[in-house]
């Protein structure tokens, strides 16, 4: 089944179900007024929902309506947990050999992870507003999943039950911030503004057979506007499936209903497949003419972000962003 919100009922939305081709969709508020009351009571809610988007796959839904993306808020307009890696080892090793600096091998058998921002999520049709250009703003576009309650010390094979949902994200950094930023040691603040989520969430058993080994094998595609920028494998090259990445998170606690787990930048060591943020597409450049060409983003750029099935139909929606300034 595919959710999603609408930008009503509040600051966790109103939950809908979503057909299949993202046409129509019909309120869930009878089973779970959020989509984060529906994963608090997941057990009892999933069957019901399942049922509902049958129904409305079928054409059978009661109150079913013409899907709007523009009046959709991100699926969980607001998150207890999100928690992002950086899964995709070939773009960790390029951005380090750019400034001459190897990868620790702990790298490659400990996933590299940070507490990211969730108080608050873009809806896919929200610009992404910034207070300066020079902040270096940049997208990420990543594969996340959804958990449902997840116990201390679960193992991958376990941790693998407890996840749910699956979607997208633009994880939106502002390359300008970090350095300062890291070379206090304590992490992200400032340069970790707020994300967009895809317009809906799936079950795995949505994807078929592209979700194999708790992994999303289906390209990421990324455009800037209008222009082709990238469509990097999201199978290929990830270091750490899902399933390892919930389970390194929940190592010294549970994880809470609706806990967002993020893959990192998609990157592939094919460079031919594009890039999936600014950051990698420069540090590539870096590496071959000595310097980067491509500039990060300005006000009124456009971004696209999206991943179809083998027919070119999208499953999530796609997340259409564009750059804007603050205005106070």
């Amino acid at each position: 089944m595919k959710l999603g919100s609408l930008k009503e009922g509040g600051r966790d939305g109103t939950l809908i179900v979503v057909s299949r081709d993202l046409t129509k969709a019909v309120k869930a508020s009878a089973i779970a007024p959020t989509l984060q009351a529906a994963l608090d009571d997941w057990s009892n809610s999933a069957p019901r929902l399942n049922a509902l988007s049958d129904e409305l796959n079928e054409g059978n839904a009661s109150g079913a309506f013409a899907l709007d993306m523009a009046a959709l808020a991100s699926p969980l307009p607001r998150a207890y947990e999100f928690v992002d890696g950086s899964a995709y080892l070939p773009h960790v090793e390029r951005v380090r050999r750019a400034r001459g600096a190897e990868v620790p091998k702990s790298f490659y058998t400990d996933p590299l992870m940070y507490q990211a921002t969730s108080a608050g999520f873009l809806g896919p049709r929200d610009p992404v507003v910034v207070q300066s250009e020079d902040y270096g703003i940049d997208l990420e576009a990543e594969v996340i999943v959804i958990t449902d309650d997840v116990p201390m010390a679960v193992t991958p094979a376990q941790a693998s039950e407890h996840i749910q949902l699956v979607g997208l994200i633009n994880d939106v950094s502002l390359r300008g911030l970090i350095p300062g930023e890291l070379a206090k040691g304590f992490g992200f603040v400032q340069s970790k503004p707020r994300s967009a989520l895809s317009p809906v969430l799936v079950t795995p058993d949505e994807l078929g057979d592209a979700w194999q080994g708790d992994k999303l094998h289906l390209p990421m595609r990324t455009w800037l506007n209008g222009a082709w920028f990238g469509e990097a494998e999201c199978g290929v090259d990830m270091q750490f499936s899902f399933a390892d990445l919930v389970a390194h998170v929940a190592k010294t606690r549970p994880l809470t209903a609706g806990t967002i787990v993020g893959s990192g930048t998609i990157a592939n060591e094919d460079t031919g497949k594009g890039a999936s943020c600014l950051a990698e597409q420069r540090t590539v450049e870096t590496l071959r003419d000595g310097k980067p060409s491509t500039p990060f983003l300005k006000f009124g750029d456009r971004l696209k972000i999206d991943i179809t099935d083998a027919g070119g139909a999208s499953i999530f929606g796609s997340i259409e962003q564009q750059i804007a300034p603050y205005q106070g």
